[in-house]
C-alpha cells in the first residue's frame, strides 16, 4: 500500500535513506552520508513523501519537491520486486512531468529509470561530492 507519510515515519524512512545511499553508492565515502543525516531529517518535512507498506511494515519511499523526485529508497531486502515501480507509477499519476538527478556510477538506477522512460537531458558536477550526476525527464 502506498501512503502519504506521517510523522512516526520519518525514523524507518531516514534508516532506509542512510543504509540505499551508503549500499547504493559505493563510490562515495559512507561519511558523506553520515554527516548529512541530520540535515536531510531537517529538510524531510518540506517534501512530498510517499511510503510503500506491506503488514505495516515500511519497505521504502519516494520523496517529491512539486514534480522532482528528490530520491526514491527502497529497503535493500524489498528491491528488485516492484515496489519502485510502484512508488514511481504513484508519482506519474499526479505529475505530467517528472525530473531528477542521479549520479553516472549509479548504473543500476539509471537503468530502472530508462525502463521508466526518462531520458538524460544534461551532465554536471555534484560540487559537494565531486561526482557527475544525470538530470533525467520523463513526461506523460
Amino acid at each position: 500500500m502506498i501512503r502519504k507519510a506521517t510523522q512516526k515515519d520519518f525514523i524507518p524512512i531516514m534508516k532506509i535513506w542512510l543504509d540505499t545511499n551508503i549500499h547504493a553508492h559505493s563510490f562515495i565515502p559512507k561519511e558523506y552520508w553520515i554527516n548529512n543525516y541530520t540535515r536531510v531529517k531537517e529538510l524531510l518535512p518540506q517534501a512530498e513523501i510517499y511510503v510503500y507498506e506491506e503488514k505495516e511494515k515500511l519497505l521504502g519511499f519516494i520523496g517529491l519537491m512539486h514534480a522532482h523526485i528528490a530520491g526514491i529508497f527502497i529497503k535493500e531486502t524489498a528491491q528488485s520486486k516492484g515496489i519502485g515501480k510502484e512508488l514511481m507509477n504513484y508519482a506519474k499519476k499526479k505529475y505530467s512531468a517528472l525530473t531528477l538527478a542521479v549520479y553516472q556510477k549509479n548504473t543500476r538506477a539509471i537503468a530502472f529509470y530508462a525502463r521508466e522512460n526518462f531520458t538524460r537531458q544534461e551532465e554536471h558536477l555534484d560540487e559537494e561530492t565531486g561526482e557527475k550526476e544525470f538530470i533525467m525527464l520523463w513526461k506523460k
